[in-house]
């Protein structure tokens, strides 16, 4: 049994490249092997990922860039995270299908919600990549947009080195405590940091639910959809 049916998977580029420039095989391969888990439990899988392990726009425009060109090149970034993630599921035996917001017929199918929808249903997992396709926007948003538009249960936040929603940073704040559960207007009036401002707007006035939980230890992906109550439930005002 599990707890949801259908949910998008937020991870973030630096996971891809255990904390390098570029994709690390060995780190990719234990994300799919973790994601197939979770498909062959039944449980049809949306991913969205990021780029910060070969480019991130704010952080290039700060180095003289023009904002619109990096945030483009940020994009590419994800496309190959897609594409090797893609790989790895393939080689485990899991039917994937990447979607990019930008068109690049050669390697990925054009973003389209219902095709995307119809892939899961057969239990293919879907990679939505190149972000929204547009400069200035977070993949923060563009997680919980494709979550809403591919009507996804939940969002699952897989974070690295921390293992969900505390009060104030553990890293910097060792008297910090860890939440099971928060509301996301009670989330917001404390200034947690858990998402970019719009995502999380957008997940509040969606009343779409959000898991935030480690990467670590492995099978943790799994546990989440099963039920158990690991890292921290953020969901609408009951």
């Amino acid at each position: 049994m599990t707890a949801y049916n259908r949910v998008l998977l937020k991870l973030s580029g630096e996971v891809f490249g255990g904390g390098k420039v570029g994709v690390d095989p060995d780190v990719v391969h234990k994300i799919a092997t973790e994601i197939a888990a979770v498909s062959r439990a039944g449980v049809q899988v949306a991913v969205v990922t990021g780029g910060g392990n070969f480019f991130r726009g704010a952080e290039l425009q700060q180095r003289g860039m023009d904002r619109v060109r990096a945030d483009y090149m940020g994009m590419l970034g994800i496309v190959m995270n897609c594409l090797a993630l893609q790989d790895f599921l393939e080689k485990l035996g899991i039917e994937t299908r990447v979607q990019t917001a930008i068109t690049m017929g050669q390697v990925a199918e054009p973003y389209i919600p219902r095709r995307a929808i119809r892939h899961m249903e057969k239990g293919r997992v879907v990679i939505f990549g190149a972000g929204m396709g547009m400069p200035f926007f977070s993949t923060d948003t563009v997680a919980v947009q494709r979550a809403l538009e591919s009507k996804c249960d939940v969002v699952l936040v897989a974070k690295s080195g921390v293992d969900g929603v505390y009060t104030a940073d553990p890293r910097t704040h060792p008297e910090a405590v860890k939440l099971d559960q928060v509301t996301y207007n009670d989330a917001i009036a404390q200034g947690l940091r858990i998402m970019d401002q719009t995502a999380f707007a957008l997940c509040g006035e969606n009343k779409l639910p959000m898991v935030v939980f480690g990467m670590e230890p492995e099978g943790n992906i799994l546990r989440v959809v099963q039920g158990e109550k690991i890292g921290t439930l953020v969901s609408a005002d009951t």
